[in-house]
């Protein structure tokens, strides 16, 4: 029990962010997200994670349609 009551480290604040993102997420994660966690560190990861896959999907079209000729 007392490992659902200490905050997640930074990389699994991260890892939760990443499987929120693709929508998997295991009840024991969650759990552990919802009682120790800060919503801050979860807004702020999100916010970095869109944006970075935003920039990501931005760079891929403009390499292809530059291949495209």
């Amino acid at each position: 029990m007392e490992d659902q009551d200490k905050k997640p480290s930074f990389g699994q604040v991260v890892l939760s962010t990443l499987a929120a993102a693709i929508g998997v997420q295991s009840n024991k994660n969650r759990e552990r997200d919802f009682k120790g966690g800060s919503i801050k560190a979860y807004i702020a990861a999100g916010v970095i994670f869109t944006t970075l896959f935003v920039i990501t999907l931005i760079l891929v079209v403009k390499t292809v349609l530059s291949n495209m000729g």
